[in-house]
């Protein structure tokens, strides 16, 4: 006589209420399945942030790491699965509130923003590592604050004017000041793109400049110097 497979005894609410409370936690069937030794140990910030930032481009390195070493000056001690959204939330807060005020500071905003995208460029490796699970990254579950609007605005032409009458007629190398202020104003070039101009870099025939501004080539296209 063959057996018959047995039906689950668990009534349908206990099982909807399991599928539910797992869906909150982040946890899937195969977790519960997983041993212990599928993951490696949850590290400490402090030890974490090394290994990203010695991972990390040097650029990548300038940007997060002075927001790293403020994370790992709270939270050296501990491990990457302890904080919750809420205390990162409570981490932005207190950076925003203690940031160096300048005169262009608009409310310690900047400062949380990137303090979040450092956060979840270190959560990103981790999950990369399997030390977490995207379900349990923190950092995706608290938003970035959002930016206001720029306060940047054009110099007016008679401010403009203005400039390039004390470049031309004060200091050291005055031909040299009005040269490099006309090349930021008909290519609206940053400074690192003046600083890694080249000879090679300049096309007379078609009057074209070659700018490398933060390691992209772009095309400049000054307008003709006058007859």
């Amino acid at each position: 006589m063959t057996a018959q497979p047995q039906s689950s005894s668990a009534p349908q609410a206990d099982l909807d209420a399991a599928r539910l409370l797992l869906d909150r936690l982040g946890v899937s069937a195969e977790d519960l399945l997983a041993t212990p030794s599928d993951r490696p140990p949850v590290p400490t910030f402090a030890d974490y942030i090394p290994i990203v930032s010695a991972a990390v481009t040097d650029g990548t390195r300038r940007v997060y790491g002075s927001h790293w070493n403020r994370i790992e000056n709270h939270w050296g001690h501990r491990r990457l699965d302890e904080p919750a959204p809420s205390k990162i939330k409570q981490l932005v807060g207190y950076i925003k509130t203690h940031v160096i005020t300048r005169r262009n500071a608009r409310g310690g905003r900047s400062a949380g923003e990137h303090l979040i995208a450092a956060l979840r460029r270190l959560y990103r490796y981790a999950e990369n590592d399997r030390i977490i699970t995207p379900a349990n990254n923190p950092a995706t579950k608290v938003a970035k604050p959002r930016r206001l609007p720029s306060t940047r605005c054009a110099l007016a032409d008679t401010r403009l004017a203005e400039i390039n009458q004390v470049a031309a007629t004060t200091g050291n190398d005055p031909a040299l000041d009005t040269l490099i202020l006309r090349l930021h104003t008909e290519t609206a070039c940053r400074r690192g793109g003046a600083l890694t101009l080249r000879p090679q870099n300049l096309d007379p025939t078609q009057c074209l400049i070659l700018l490398r501004e933060k390691a992209k080539p772009t095309a400049g296209n000054p307008s003709p110097p006058p007859s």
